[in-house]
């Protein structure tokens, strides 16, 4: 009976810390794709037109 119930605490400890590092690589991959999602930015152009020329 004591080998079964060390099976059993060993097999919830697995599935505890599968469930852990599904979630980490889940967290990392939303990370990345929000990365990715957002625009670099870039030099301002433009310029030129948004004023007068001077003399």
């Amino acid at each position: 009976m004591f080998e079964y119930e060390m099976a059993t605490a060993r097999r919830a400890d697995l599935i505890r810390e599968a469930d852990r590092y599904r979630m980490v690589r889940e967290a990392r991959k939303a990370l990345r794709a929000s990365a990715r999602r957002q625009e670099p930015e870039s030099a301002v152009r433009g310029n030129r037109l948004r004023f007068t020329r001077a003399a």
